[in-house]
């Protein structure tokens, strides 16, 4: 992937598939150069301010809601009684914020290895990190595959991978031996979330090799839930989920229900998400 700029428009080109992302801009808000890659915050006409990592669209504001409520919410709904969570990546803190809308989690940690994703957010995304004062959260600035090697066994009930594609600094978050270690630190009925990618150009590539790794490392289950992301390649997004001693295909349906506030997730959409289009199903089973 590669990405242009001109007065105007911002434009992340997808040169293996042929297609291209635009967004007209405004303004740009920040510039920065971490240890780790390069954060630019710009404001568009229409999406409101758009966060780019390395040139690649990570999130705006008009949509992000789709990504955060997904990769959250049906983890914490298949998981029977989710207390202990940790989030992997993160840092614009979205997850954070839609993980502690759950009463029953009494502690989230989020380990995210670039603060100055976390300091973009706070600047130009306030809405996102309007929950990192809950007493309940944790935040780290660290490696997370240092923390998961580092973690006690069986600690934790939901492991939250949120990272950016398997390329650079996530390029660890999606190998065998790394699931492997996240399986053991789940506790028994633990659930594992990860972004997963594009169900249209990634399902006979890195959506089957992550579930086949999944499954090699230890997990009894695994289910892909896709769903609409405008600005991310291909316009659609996925999330894979593996169950330690459970079955990822269930989750707790009259609870979902009773969760308010949100914008896309609830149990009609959770329900759908599971039924896989044919041609994803067929690509998958390869």
């Amino acid at each position: 992937m590669s990405s242009t700029l001109d007065e105007h428009w911002f434009t992340e080109t997808f040169a293996d598939e042929g297609s291209a992302f635009s967004l007209e801009i405004t303004d740009k808000l920040l510039d920065v150069t971490s240890p780790y890659q390069h954060l630019e915050v710009y404001a568009t006409r229409t999406y409101g301010n758009l966060m780019v990592l390395d040139g690649c669209v990570m999130l705006t504001e008009r949509d992000n809601f789709l990504y955060h409520e997904m990769i959250a919410h049906p983890a914490l709904f298949t998981h029977r009684d989710p207390r202990r969570v940790v989030i992997i990546g993160g840092g614009d803190c979205g997850t954070l914020r839609e993980v502690l809308r759950h009463p029953g989690v009494e502690q989230v940690t989020q380990i995210d290895i670039d603060e100055e994703v976390t300091k973009a957010a706070e600047r130009c995304f306030p809405a996102l990190t309007e929950s990192n004062d809950d007493p309940r959260a944790e935040l780290r600035f660290a490696d997370g595959v240092k923390w998961v090697e580092e973690a006690p066994e069986a600690s934790i009930d939901v492991l939250i991978i949120d990272s950016t594609d398997p390329v650079g600094p996530a390029e660890g978050l999606f190998k065998v031996d790394f699931l492997a270690r996240c399986q053991r630190i789940l506790k028994d009925g633990g659930v594992l979330v990860q972004q997963s990618e594009s169900p249209l150009y990634h399902s006979g590539s890195i959506i089957r090799e992550l579930r086949r790794d999944m499954l090699e490392a230890g997990f009894d289950s695994v289910a892909t839930l896709p769903f609409p992301q405008p600005v991310y390649p291909s316009g659609w997004w996925s999330v894979t989920l593996a169950g330690k001693g459970s079955n990822v295909s269930d989750f707790r349906e009259t609870d979902a229900d009773d969760l308010t506030g949100l914008e896309y997730y609830s149990a009609a959409i959770h329900r759908g998400a599971l039924s896989l289009p044919p041609f994803m199903q067929r690509l998958l089973d390869s």
